[in-house]
């Protein structure tokens, strides 16, 4: 069997930085170039690839993350953008890269974790990880009504201010937990990502609270994906000043701090993105939400 070279770590070597991207595009529809040009692509998201003449042909990345579970700190690594290019499929080199990974940094970290769609759901219980059942987060807000009802003015934020694109970067950088529960933290090279790419026109500021709020409305339903902050933050504040009037039901996308009587937490049965960590967290709250801005 042919031996690839390894390499790794090469956000600063164009000629690899490009082949990757161009795999990452071909295999997921996903162009990280605006991300790195913009300075995304920092020390805590490391490509571990195997090339044949200078093009990337297969990859696994790891993020890595700082995880507040319950107020305490874990470092944990995140793998994700696990690709092979069609040519070379069947050679095991995804396997290797798992086996490599785990090797380098399971003794230096917490846990290891990753989202996994359908396909390569039998695929990561070979490496020693174990499936984890997420909850879906939604409040009726019928259930704010009883609340204090002030609420502050909301104006959205551009990729193409130079002020805004700071000012995240910023917040970032200086962000306070989301939750108590489960948050995570120095993840500012995945906000960027979501700003720049998939939320780019979903990110709004609240000046009054210094909070910007990722969210989106859909019909009768209102979609948050993030809260983001430097100080603490009164969530009935930021939810009073972004429900329009025709608003239902308020969708989290994360472990939200609130009153469990008035959020209804579910076992999220079918999702395309499952949660494998190894080894097992018995440390996690029966109904928790890893952020889906720290998702890779």
């Amino acid at each position: 069997m042919h031996e690839y070279q390894l390499i790794s770590d090469y956000k600063h070597i164009d000629k690899y930085k490009l082949s990757f991207n161009s795999l990452a595009h071909s295999i997921f529809g996903i162009d990280f170039k605006p991300w790195y040009d913009q300075g995304g692509w920092n020390d805590k998201y490391i490509c571990y690839s195997f090339i044949d003449e200078d093009h990337v042909i297969a990859n696994a990345s790891i993020n890595k993350m700082t995880i507040l579970i319950n107020k305490k700190e874990y470092n944990a690594i995140q793998i994700g953008t696990v690709m092979t290019h069609p040519d070379y499929r069947m050679q095991g080199l995804s396997r290797k890269l798992i086996d490599h990974i785990i090797a380098k940094y399971e003794h230096e970290y917490d846990f290891l974790y990753l989202f996994a769609n359908e396909r390569a759901l039998d695929f990561y219980p070979k490496f020693g990880f174990e499936r984890m059942q997420e909850s879906s987060f939604s409040l009726n807000v019928a259930h704010l009504s009883n609340q204090p009802t002030t609420s502050y003015s909301v104006r959205p934020l551009s990729i193409g201010n130079p002020v805004d694109f700071s000012m995240i970067k910023n917040f970032a950088v200086k962000r306070t937990p989301v939750s108590s529960a489960l948050s995570v933290i120095n993840n500012e090279h995945q906000l960027l990502f979501y700003f720049i790419l998939p939320f780019h026109d979903s990110f709004y500021y609240i000046e009054e609270a210094d909070v910007i709020v990722i969210f989106k409305h859909e019909d009768h339903q209102l979609h948050i994906f993030d809260i983001i902050s430097t100080t603490s933050f009164d969530i009935n504040t930021v939810l009073k000043s972004i429900i329009s009037p025709d608003t239902e039901v308020i969708h989290f996308y994360f472990t939200p701090d609130y009153p469990i009587d008035q959020v209804k937490a579910e076992l999220i049965s079918q999702s395309e993105d499952t949660l494998f960590i190894r080894p097992l967290l018995k440390e996690l709250p029966q109904h928790f939400m890893f952020p889906i801005t720290s998702h890779a």
